[in-house]
């Protein structure tokens, strides 16, 4: 019985060690998804700040029955206007942190910073 455990133990975790080499080996190493979501409620973007990796996404959806538009402090990105139930997705492929507000209602501020 426990040199059936033994092995059975040995076949799987050859198994993992045989996927994470064919992974590596063809350039795909898997990844989870961390993208992130804000949502416009209130007038105000929750959460304020997110946290991000490199290549992932923001998803801004507007919860609100005014329109917004996201747009970059710095002006690198802008949202179209967002009307009630419309979103906007952007992914950041470069490190830094990015300060954004809403170009309708200036007040409203929020960061993605990204790693």
């Amino acid at each position: 019985m426990l040199i059936n455990l033994n092995l059975d133990l040995r076949l799987k975790y050859t198994a993992v060690l045989a996927a994470a080499a064919f992974w590596t080996a063809a350039g795909m190493t898997p990844a989870l998804a961390a993208d992130a979501d804000v949502v416009i409620d209130n007038f105000a973007f929750v959460p304020a700040t997110v946290t991000i990796a490199a290549g992932e996404a923001v998803t801004w959806t507007n919860h609100d029955d005014t329109p917004h538009q996201v747009l970059a402090s710095d002006k690198s990105f802008r949202s179209p206007g967002l009307d009630t139930g419309e979103h906007y997705r952007l992914v950041f492929a470069k490190p830094g942190t990015y300060g954004y507000y809403c170009s309708l209602h200036p007040y409203m501020v929020g960061t993605v910073i990204v790693h």
